[in-house]
């Protein structure tokens, strides 16, 4: 059950959206519960917003697989920078997404419900030619095209989510440092066509801003991680629930910490830690020193 799908149910509408699992550094804890939390509750739909692994080995990709094909329930996967392969850059450049191959009906996939889209907008690249290393996000014009394509394709009436692995924020508020090529004018189109919300991860902490564009505001709902690369907040992952024109999000965590004290004020500029002087931190505020070894 997963891809495109029609799902028949009334209103309100609940979707889990996860992040950053990072297979290679998962927290086996945090996925067994939320895999328990998804066999139990039956949400209508999973959206997982990249990062499924950790370095893009293909034992990594194997465990992830695995995991993800073993939710019963629709779900379409986001790309993220840490699932282009790493140490192989002849396939990185000519064929970046083969290690996707036992789930690659779910990749980049729309979810169709009951007048409600869930629409793909990719965010990871190649390479970036005036940036290194390539982690950041980069909306291309052939990326942004096929999205609103893809909106403009519903009828007038549905409910649009759009599905991306990085924050669409183009620049560092502080210092105006490049986060997300092409993102203003990204969150400029998306807003024009009142989407409801863009879905993202990439930076292991929950938040639930609205930035103001010139087309209009435009909601950004970022998931937390699943893995043992924690920031300022436990694992955890969003359940969202759509009520008519009314979107709810909940941080639920194995921690019992209330999602206003999840959800950090700001985007940061990466996943890196620790998050530096001047960067968003929840009122949790567990930032490690450095990340566990990968080996």
């Amino acid at each position: 059950m997963h891809g495109k799908v029609s799902s028949g149910r009334r209103s309100p509408i609940r979707l889990f959206h996860l992040s950053d699992i990072h297979f290679g550094l998962e927290d086996r804890r945090a996925l067994d519960w939320a895999e328990a939390c998804i066999a139990r509750e039956r949400p209508d739909a999973v959206a997982i917003t990249g990062d499924l692994t950790m370095r893009a080995r293909h034992g990594e990709f194997r465990a992830a697989c695995e995991w993800i094909t073993g939710l019963d329930v629709p779900v379409t996967v986001e790309i993220g920078n840490h699932d282009m392969p790493y140490f192989n850059l002849f396939e990185r450049f000519f064929a970046p997404f083969r290690r996707f191959r036992a789930i690659k009906r779910m990749v980049d996939a729309e979810i169709d419900l009951e007048r409600l889209a869930i629409v793909p907008l990719q965010t990871a690249t190649r390479a970036q030619w005036q940036r290194f290393p390539w982690s950041n996000g980069w909306v291309t014009d052939r990326a942004l095209a096929d999205c609103l394509a893809a909106i403009d394709a519903h009828p007038k009436d549905t409910r649009i989510l759009v599905a991306a692995h990085h924050p669409l924020t183009e620049r560092r508020e502080r210092d105006g440092k490049l986060l997300t090529i092409n993102g203003t004018k990204a969150m400029e189109a998306l807003a024009g066509r009142q989407v409801m919300a863009v879905l993202s991860g990439h930076i292991h902490d929950p938040f639930d801003l609205t930035a103001d564009t010139a087309a209009g505001p435009l909601r950004m709902i970022g998931a937390g991680t699943l893995s043992r690369r924690i920031r300022s907040t436990p694992p955890s992952f969003n359940e969202i629930v759509i009520d008519g024109d009314v979107l709810r999000v909940e941080a639920r965590n194995l921690d019992q910490v209330p999602t206003p004290e999840m959800q950090i004020p700001d985007v940061p500029e990466n996943a890196m830690p620790p998050r530096g002087t001047g960067e968003p931190v929840s009122p949790v505020g567990a930032v490690p020193p450095v990340d566990p070894p990968v080996h």
